[in-house]
């Protein structure tokens, strides 16, 4: 394993504040938006009576936004500074969430997506790239913790506000909204905190997806399980019997297990010689969770405790998987890697929608466990089979 090196802000040791908390006020945002929003829109198209395949095909809007935007958006930051495109990305995300409630036809909802969710990808890219530039080096893992924490409780946050609000009227669009427009205040006070980007990649940005491909397999998988999962385990969840408020909760649940276990995964990360290791213990993890969930479907506490441990580990993937990425790169490199990092998870975003959708209109309302589990299965074929063919460099 390469050891890591300083980024663009020189050997600091202290964990540089100011510009952490801007950068996780603007990730906080985005996890309370994508938590309310994925599962509020999909229940509001099951009540209009969209199928299955079409809620995913929508949902998968958010990933080609995404993975338009990851190309650009670090020339956006080089011309226009860090700090001004999130705060444009802040509007645009605010203005188009609050749009999917005065939006009546189904076909609206596509450019919305796209506007939504371009904007987000931007403040992840960023926010990411913020933090990485605000890390020693040495306290990385530490620091990728706090930020997947403090993601995960606007995560969890999100489907409780859902449980709470409902799917009626115009709050639940604006409490979005309202959450989103707030990352613009320690953005703009720490503005002039923020990174800046006056280098160009040494590589073409696809090159930077094949450096260390565990680690953007891993991001792809977490994609797919992450925004297919949030999307349809709503719809899952209410036709094997539970409610609106439960099924909603069963998300929070999962959402607290990826709270509580990002600090000590990012920390053991760093004590880890090969993180391949911990990518392949999380995957498995993910597959036996998966799995089981057709045999719980008449237990709702069950139901919760696994989902408790499967959500840490799903989510882990992206820490372990970005710690990983981290070490290895610096500068814009790092940045330009992220970006990249972040294509690859909006290519699972795609992919798990269409995916999982579809296998509950074909197989059935458990078709929704066993296309999450052939994600799963995939990526522990490929860990395992770079941990025993493959050598210890990616």
């Amino acid at each position: 394993m390469s050891q890591p090196e300083c980024g663009a802000n020189g050997h600091r040791e202290e964990i540089h504040w100011p510009s952490l908390v801007a950068a996780i006020a603007a990730i906080t945002a985005v996890g309370i938006a994508i938590g309310l929003g994925l599962p509020l829109l999909s229940i509001i198209l099951e009540k209009r009576g969209i199928s299955s395949t079409l809620i995913g095909l929508n949902s998968a809007m958010a990933g080609i936004a995404a993975m338009a935007a990851a190309p650009i958006t670090t020339k956006l930051a080089h011309d226009w500074g860090v700090a001004p495109t999130m705060l444009w990305a802040v509007v645009i995300a605010a203005v188009s969430s609050i749009g999917f409630y005065y939006a009546e036809q189904f076909w609206m909802w596509f450019p919305l997506r796209i506007a939504f969710h371009g904007a987000t990808t931007t403040l992840f890219i960023l926010s990411e790239f913020w933090i990485n530039a605000a890390a020693p080096p040495k306290r990385r893992g530490l620091v990728l913790g706090i930020y997947a924490t403090v993601l995960s409780v606007g995560f969890a946050s999100g489907p409780l506000l859902f449980s709470l609000l409902g799917s009626d009227g115009i709050l639940p669009f604006a409490v979005g909204a309202v959450a989103i427009l707030a990352a613009a205040i320690p953005i703009y006070v720490a503005r002039g905190e923020s990174p800046a980007l006056d280098e160009k990649p040494s590589n073409h940005f696809l090159r930077y997806i094949f450096l260390v491909p565990t680690a953007t397999a891993a991001v792809f998988i977490f994609g797919a399980v992450e925004v297919g999962g949030l999307s349809l385990f709503p719809i899952y969840a209410t036709r094997i019997g539970f409610g609106e408020s439960q099924a909603a909760l069963l998300l929070t649940v999962m959402g607290i297990g990826n709270m509580i276990f990002q600090i000590p995964l990012g920390m053991l990360s760093d004590h880890l010689k090969d993180r391949r290791l911990l990518l392949s213990a999380m995957a498995v993890i993910g597959l036996a969770g998966s799995l089981a969930l057709p045999w719980l479907s008449g237990n709702w506490l069950l139901m919760a405790v696994v989902l408790l441990f499967w959500g840490g580990s799903v989510s882990g993937l992206y820490t372990v998987g970005l710690s990983h990425l981290g070490s290895r790169l610096t500068g814009s490199d790092l940045a330009a890697a992220n970006a990249a990092f972040v294509f690859c998870y909006a290519v699972g975003t795609v992919a798990g929608p269409q995916v999982i959708g579809a296998a509950i209109d074909i197989s059935g309302n458990h078709g929704f466990a066993w296309a999450i589990a052939g994600f799963f299965g995939l990526y522990v074929a490929l860990s395992v089979g770079r941990l025993l063919f493959r050598g210890k460099r990616t």
